[in-house]
């Protein structure tokens, strides 16, 4: 529950933020006018959050490395929650003018420092507590909290759009966000109360703690921090397409109700939390290395039936490209989780996670929507090469194939560094 809660809040509050971009803050938060360029600029500020949390990974994922696991998760979960309960109680464009954007993009940035080593931390750290035998499984249950929070995020998100239009531009928008503080307060509490990572001490007892993890971690095990950034390149096209750029092209470009397309969102959500768990107990059997490569190869064949089944318009064509797509995201994050955890030593492997996930965040994730919003406007409305760009999963394919399963061959995990 402790590491849990916190993944839940952060996607709560990231999938929230991206769904409102797509909805809601492009219209209340910037300049009226061109409604495409509104946009691009709500999609540019979703962007920036992710440009900031590798900066949070390498502080964050420092000081995780060197003062333990336990404190870092609970500065993050403060930091996530408080930015996203904040952004609720924000002035509009038409009421604050131009601090109103500057405000949005000021949260944004905290919410991504905090959210930098959130779920990594996570994850790693239920990995760390796990038997060795079951270390996907344990690790893959963050990942499908936070699923959980994404769909929470988006049930809440279809309630309050019920509202008459004028109430919810009004003030039915900033409920999803104002929630939030109940659930940081429940999760503080919760955090508080934890233990420190058992691996964590016995690391810290036998050999001490990393002086500069990340100095260690570049210098001793380069090629696996590269190939861990690469392989998480895909996951991040793979949930950021369908979730922010498709709902802003179901209703904006293809005119498919907002209800029909937070449906698709729901149950792209629902099924990627069940997938999760499931993927990651599948790694502990065959390997993780299979099942990651294995969904990432199969979430890139789909790319181009994925837009085919959006332009039909029906609801059902749509519901069931954002299911499959769901299941394929999670099977990916469930893998994910224990692969990571499994590739670096317990003296770095706070820094390594978060900086393999984070970095790739900022590549490829948060500047996904962004990229495919501009695709779509240079192709004139086709979408094969925003397709095209989402087929680039087979790039991160390519990045786990040469790497291996350590963590299933070793009962006890290294903490020597090693390339």
């Amino acid at each position: 529950m402790a590491t849990t809660i916190g993944t839940l809040l952060e996607w709560y509050g990231f999938i929230l933020f991206s769904t409102m971009s797509a909805l809601v803050l492009n219209r209340l938060f910037f300049p009226p006018g061109d409604p495409a360029a509104a946009t691009l600029a709500s999609f540019a500020t979703f962007a920036v959050g992710f440009l900031v949390r590798p900066l949070g990974a390498l502080v964050i994922g420092h000081y995780g490395d060197r003062l333990g696991r336990r404190r870092m998760l609970v500065i993050t979960l403060v930091t996530v929650g408080l930015s996203s309960a904040l952004m609720g109680a924000l002035p509009t464009y038409a009421t604050a003018g131009a601090w109103a954007p500057a405000l949005l993009v000021v949260l944004r940035v905290i919410q991504g420092f905090g959210a930098g080593a959130e779920y990594a931390g996570a994850s790693l750290t239920l990995a760390e507590f796990a038997p060795p035998e079951r270390r996907g499984r344990y690790a893959a249950i963050p990942p499908a909290g936070a699923t959980l929070g994404a769909l929470l995020s988006a049930g809440v998100v279809a309630a309050v759009s019920t509202l008459p239009p004028d109430d919810f531009l009004d003030w039915g928008w900033r409920i999803p966000f104002l929630v939030t503080i109940l659930v940081t307060a429940t999760g503080f509490y919760i955090r508080m109360r934890v233990s420190e990572s058992p691996v964590f001490e016995e690391a810290k007892r036998e050999q001490g703690v990393a002086r500069a993890p990340a100095v260690e971690l570049v210098r001793g095990a380069p090629r696996t921090l590269f190939l861990g950034v690469v392989s998480s390149a895909g996951p991040n096209v793979a949930a950021y397409i369908p979730v922010v750029f498709a709902l802003a092209y179901l209703t904006e470009q293809l005119g498919v109700s907002p209800t029909d397309t937070l449906v698709g969102a729901l149950i792209y959500f629902a099924y990627s939390a069940a997938a999760t768990p499931v993927a990651g107990a599948l790694g502990d059997a065959v390997g993780r290395r299979i099942v990651l490569g294995g969904a990432m190869v199969c979430a890139a064949a789909f790319a181009f039936p994925f837009f085919w089944l959006l332009e039909t318009r029906g609801a059902g064509y749509v519901w069931f490209a954002f299911g499959l797509s769901g299941l394929l995201l999670g099977a990916q994050l469930g893998a994910q989780a224990g692969f990571l955890a499994d590739l670096f030593t317990t003296r770095t492997r706070f820094s390594g996670v978060a900086l393999s996930r984070e970095i790739a965040a900022a590549l490829a994730g948060g500047t996904a929507p962004l990229i495919a919003t501009a695709l779509l406007q240079a192709a004139g409305g086709e979408t094969w090469p925003v397709a095209l760009y989402m087929a680039l999963l087979l790039i991160s394919a390519l990045a786990v194939a040469p790497m291996h399963d350590r963590g299933r061959r070793e009962q006890r995990w290294e903490t020597r560094a090693r390339p």
